[in-house]
């Protein structure tokens, strides 16, 4: 805070030159001011002294008038480059006065109005925390400074949970999402705070937390995530590959989590068989459902412009609604020509399912980068009931715009 306060002390340098300036160059026209009337009474006195030793008959005429023209000329001499004009008493109290409340008023109204916390606080976030506990104590001074931040809660949450403070973190996050206005990627992080915070136990609070940010965003990474780590918690291994199926699909090709989550799908396949149920990528939608067969084909126009290993996303969307997947397949190119099942089995929000909607359009669209948002070649169909029963043939034959 050294430099700060000499910058401060500067400026008040600078206000006070402007009021003290004025002052010390009044002094001296007023020292100008006084020989003035100090010549002007020598002048006087000389003229008196000649006018007494002319009544004396010391001085004739002449000589008088000589004397007057020497007296006169020494004074224009010793008054030349005073200003005459100068009418003005100095020595005033008012800018003395101002000169010594304006260095107390600024501080005063500083020390009332200012931030020298929060100058202080981006000091030290200008330089890199040592350890973990000093960015949490930098986070902690951040939100006491400005507890309508929610970013600086959200961070502070996410500094908690990689303490395994998740108690902490949840009351954070809870913060977080109050300011923000409930973003989805929020309510996830506090729906994951408060599942590790309660010892891996599932309450219908993050239900409806999840539940939320799914609904305001279908893609919520840590909502999809955390619903497939609870629903193989409660060995749920069809419901944990559903989600964590969908959240392959939107991480992009080169994030490291991927791995790990497959991993995680293929697991809960191997527990699925072992518990005797069924576990093939297409599950059957029930009797009151909807499902859609889907051909999926490379035009020839196509299939020499991607590689066998880029992502191919398979989808259905209502024709008017919303417009996020209401179901989802994932394969590669490699595997086309091929069959899928689209049902509400694979829908991506327990309330958007494909039987709640009468009319839909398939899509299906070729990602090198693995993200079902973003692509280079796609094939739309037309408009179809959601009851149909017939196979559909979609061919992915034009750019991706």
């Amino acid at each position: 805070m050294i430099d700060f306060w000499l910058a401060a002390g500067l400026l008040l340098l600078v206000a006070l030159a402007f009021l003290l300036i004025p002052v010390l160059r009044g002094r001296k026209a007023q020292t100008e001011e006084d020989r003035t009337a100090l010549n002007v009474a020598l002048y006087q006195e000389r003229v008196a002294e000649l006018e007494g030793e002319h009544r004396a008959g010391v001085l004739t005429d002449a000589q008088l008038e000589a004397g007057r023209a020497e007296a006169a000329r020494e004074l224009l001499a010793d008054t030349e480059g005073a200003d005459a004009n100068r009418s003005s008493r100095l020595g005033r109290a008012a800018p003395l006065v101002a000169a010594l409340l304006v260095p107390l008023l600024g501080v005063g109204l500083y020390l009332y109005w200012g931030a020298s916390d929060k100058v202080e606080m981006t000091r030290e976030f200008a330089q890199m925390p040592r350890s973990i506990e000093e960015m949490t104590a930098r986070l902690e001074q951040t939100v006491k400074a400005q507890p309508d931040s929610a970013e600086a809660w959200y961070f502070l949450g996410r500094t908690y949970m990689a303490q395994e403070r998740a108690a902490d973190a949840a009351s954070a996050f809870e913060h977080a999402a109050t300011l923000s206005g409930r973003q989805p990627e929020v309510l996830g992080q506090w729906a994951q705070a408060l599942y590790f915070a309660g010892e891996r136990k599932w309450t219908p609070q993050m239900q409806a937390l999840t539940d939320e940010a799914l609904k305001a965003d279908a893609e919520e990474v840590t909502s999809l995530g955390l619903l497939g780590i609870a629903a193989f918690e409660e060995q749920r291994f069809k419901d944990a590959i559903g989600y964590w199926e969908r959240l392959v699909a939107v991480l992009p090709a080169e994030d490291p989590s991927r791995s790990a989550i497959q991993g995680g799908i293929e697991r809960a396949r191997a527990r699925q068989q072992e518990s005797g149920a069924d576990s093939s990528p297409a599950v059957a939608a029930s009797a009151d459902g909807a499902t859609l067969k889907v051909r999926v084909e490379l035009a020839a126009s196509v299939r020499d412009k991607v590689q066998p290993g880029d992502s191919v996303f398979v989808f259905a969307r209502a024709s008017s609604g919303p417009p996020m997947p209401l179901a989802v397949k994932r394969m590669t190119v490699a595997d086309l020509p091929a069959e899928v099942e689209l049902s509400d089995a694979d829908a991506m929000m327990p309330q958007l399912k494909l039987s709640a909607f009468p009319e839909v359009q398939l899509v299906a669209r070729v990602s090198r980068s693995g993200t079902a948002t973003d692509g280079e070649w796609i094939g739309r169909s037309q408009p179809l009931a959601s009851s149909t029963t017939d196979v559909q043939r979609l061919s992915i034959d034009s750019p991706d715009e």
